[in-house]
Parts: structure tokens; C-alpha cells; sequence
């Protein structure tokens, strides 16, 4: 009994299994199935820190948590953390959290990025470093090392995703504790060359292309390859004729996205697209129903054309062979073509790839004197961004006004 007593006027509060000492700033306590005591106290940050002394006895326990105690509060005045974690550890908990926003409906196109950019160059290179240890050495060997790993230098926007990614996981090793507020850590740069316009084609490219695939696209040493050429020319004319995202806004179309939009008696063509900007309707040119109709025969559906897929409302993807094989990009059979058609390369040497058709698009559409307001929405992107990168077209749309 008097041992018992010894305990409480630890504190009053106390019970054998929790102990209160050093003024109450440190509780020992013993969890149910463990006969080493526990210690918790709170930090000079207003959080609290919990951890084991490995000791059974407890006057061997005081002693140990004592020492925790006093080392921790050194840590947090030096803006040491009190435990470590690697930079591949939090950024795959900053993976898990992005992917828990898909079930709550709160997923952004940016994540995707952010995945990608930790996966090919934060992770392989900062990984293994304690998250609290990185410094602007680390930093500067990253940026040197990235230039190796990369096929041209990135340009700022290649930058701001990849650090916007690399803040991303600073930010979670904060808000976990394993980086001290008052820690400066280097972050990275993320200003780098303004990125330009890709090549787009003019107008005797485009004729030329379009005149090229249909003997192109029978090549193929496999059927799947063939077919996949055939695909790959419908993709091209889609994304010609729409100025459609390529990959994100349209490889996810389907069938029952189409509908018909009706002024009097004349009907357009009205596509139903979810992009980045969140989903529209764009007005498709009336060349795309030659291709569509084209994109029946090559899956074989049981419809005659694009009126009686419409009114059937199928809720099938667009892009698949008629076995249903469905390509994730059509960028390597695109730069095939490219390369077979000698289209690969602009005037100025650049590459093209399948955006050069949506450029291409936007400046199709500003010779023929669609506004930009109406281009903007069509093509799911701000006023700024249009001005931006095709302002510099304005002066050649009014050279006839200009050269009076």
C-alpha cells in the first residue's frame, strides 16, 4: 500500500500504468500489451511528441524520458526534426493523397504531372536523402543531373511542375512534423526559358498530309499495327478538324458524346468534352463526319453511319480497333508518319508532334477570322493564352489593311 501512495503523490491524477513528473511536462504510461513504459510530452511548438524508453522500471524510465525530453528541445530550438523520413517516403504519401482526391471527385490534369515528375526525376534522384537533410548542394546536383536525363533544356513551364511537385512534398514533411517550421530548405527554380508554340503545318502540308495517309496507313508489318494506322489517321483528321486536346480531352471520347446541334434547318456537329478547364461543348468542321463514319467501318458496328450511332446514344470509345484494342498514345505511330511522310521537322528545324495539330487549328481558325473570345471557348483555353501565343498571326490576318 505505501508503494501505492508513493505513486500517487507523483500526482494525484495519476494511476499505476500512467505516471505524471517534471512538474507534469512528462507522462510515462504503459500501453496494454507492453511492459515498457511509454513517455509523452508536449513540444515548445504546441504539438505532441510520444516515444519509447525501453525500460520496465520506473525509476529507469524517468531517467530515459528525461533525456528524450531534453534532447528534443534542443532539436526543435537548433530546427532539427525529432524523427527522419527519406524524400521517397513522403513523396509516396503525397502520391496516396492525390489519389485519394479521384473517390472525392477533387482530381486535377496537374496531378498526373506531379506523378510523373516524381517518378522520373525527384524520387531516382532525392529518394534516399533524409527530407530534412536536403541542402542547396543537393539542389544544385539535381538541376545538373536533370539536364543529362531530359532531351533539350526544360523550358518554365517543365520548371514550375517540378516545383510545384518537389514543394509538395516539403509541404507534407512540414505539416508531419519531420521538417521544424523555423528550417529554411532550398527549394528549386523554376524560371527557365519561355516556352514557344509548336510547329504547326500550313495549309499545302496539311493537304499534302491528308492526300499522304491513305496509302500510308495500309503499312504495317502486323495487322495491329495496321490497324492502328488506321487509327492513327483518324486521330490526326479528329484533331485537325476539332482543335481538341490530344490525349487527356480526346482519347476518353465516346460515341454518346456526339450529338447534333440544330440552327433552322442547318445542323452542326456538337462534341461533349470534359478538359482541364473543366467540360464544354466544341462545334466540330463538317470534314469530321467523313471520318467518323470511317471510324465505324474500321470497328465494324452494326450502324450504317454517323445518324444512327447518335440516335443509338453508344457508349463506346472512339478510338479502338474493332477488336477493341486501345492505344495509349498515338505519338509513336504519329512520328511514323511523320518521318515516313518527310513532315517530321518544320522550316526552322523544330519537331512536330500530334499538338502541332492543335496549333495548327487555332491558326487555321484566326486566318479564316474566328475571333479569339470564340476561339478561346472552343478550344477549352483563356483569352490570354490565344494572345498570348498566336498574337504575333494578328499582324499577317490585316496585311491587307496594314500595306494600304
Amino acid at each position: 500500500m505505501q508503494n501505492l501512495n508513493s505513486l500517487f503523490q507523483t500526482n494525484s491524477l495519476s494511476t499505476p500504468q500512467t505516471i505524471k513528473f517534471h512538474d507534469g511536462k512528462i507522462t510515462l504510461f504503459k500501453r496494454p500489451d507492453s511492459h515498457q513504459w511509454q513517455c509523452r510530452f508536449k513540444l515548445p511548438t504546441g504539438q505532441w511528441h510520444q516515444a519509447s524508453t525501453g525500460k520496465n522500471s520506473v525509476d529507469a524510465a524517468k531517467s530515459q524520458a528525461a533525456i528524450i525530453y531534453e534532447t528534443a528541445k534542443i532539436n526543435i530550438n537548433q530546427g532539427l526534426s525529432l524523427s527522419t523520413r527519406t524524400f521517397a517516403q513522403i513523396a509516396r504519401d503525397v502520391v496516396n493523397e492525390m489519389e485519394r482526391t479521384k473517390a472525392a471527385r477533387k482530381w486535377k490534369k496537374t496531378y498526373n504531372d506531379y506523378e510523373i515528375v516524381l517518378r522520373k526525376y525527384l524520387v531516382p534522384f532525392f529518394g534516399s536523402i533524409e527530407v530534412s537533410a536536403i541542402n542547396s548542394k543537393h539542389i544544385a546536383d539535381f538541376e545538373a543531373w536533370r539536364l543529362t536525363q531530359m532531351p533539350s533544356e526544360p523550358k518554365g513551364s517543365t520548371l514550375r511542375n517540378h516545383a510545384s511537385a518537389y514543394n509538395r512534398v516539403i509541404k507534407t514533411a512540414r505539416q508531419q512534423g519531420y521538417i521544424h517550421d523555423n528550417k529554411p530548405v532550398p527549394i528549386l527554380s523554376a524560371v527557365g526559358e519561355k516556352g514557344s508554340p509548336r510547329p504547326a503545318f500550313n495549309k499545302e502540308e496539311i493537304e499534302y498530309l491528308l492526300a499522304f495517309m491513305p496509302e500510308w496507313e495500309k503499312g504495317g508489318f502486323m495487322p495491329i499495327f495496321s490497324d492502328f494506322r488506321k487509327l492513327c489517321r483518324c486521330y490526326v483528321e479528329f484533331l485537325l478538324y476539332t482543335g481538341i486536346r490530344q490525349g487527356t480531352e480526346s482519347l476518353p471520347l465516346r460515341w454518346l458524346h456526339f450529338q447534333w446541334h440544330w440552327i433552322g434547318e442547318k445542323r452542326y456537329l456538337r462534341i461533349w468534352v470534359s478538359g482541364k478547364t473543366g467540360p464544354r461543348y466544341l462545334i466540330a468542321r463538317p470534314a469530321v463526319i467523313d471520318t467518323l463514319n470511317r471510324l465505324i467501318q474500321i470497328q465494324k458496328l452494326p450502324y450504317q453511319n454517323l445518324d444512327e450511332v447518335i440516335a443509338a446514344r453508344l457508349d463506346k470509345p472512339i478510338f479502338v480497333t474493332h477488336e477493341g484494342h486501345k492505344p495509349r498514345s498515338f505519338e509513336s505511330v504519329f512520328r511514323n508518319l511523320m518521318n515516313s511522310s518527310g513532315l517530321r521537322k518544320d522550316m526552322a528545324g523544330k519537331f512536330r508532334s500530334l499538338y502541332s495539330l492543335r496549333h495548327t487549328y487555332a491558326t487555321f481558325a484566326l486566318t479564316e477570322g474566328i475571333d479569339i473570345h470564340t476561339l478561346a471557348k472552343q478550344m477549352g483555353t483563356s483569352i490570354a493564352m490565344i494572345e498570348r501565343h498566336y498574337s504575333k498571326i494578328t499582324p499577317m490576318l490585316s496585311a491587307e489593311k496594314l500595306a494600304y
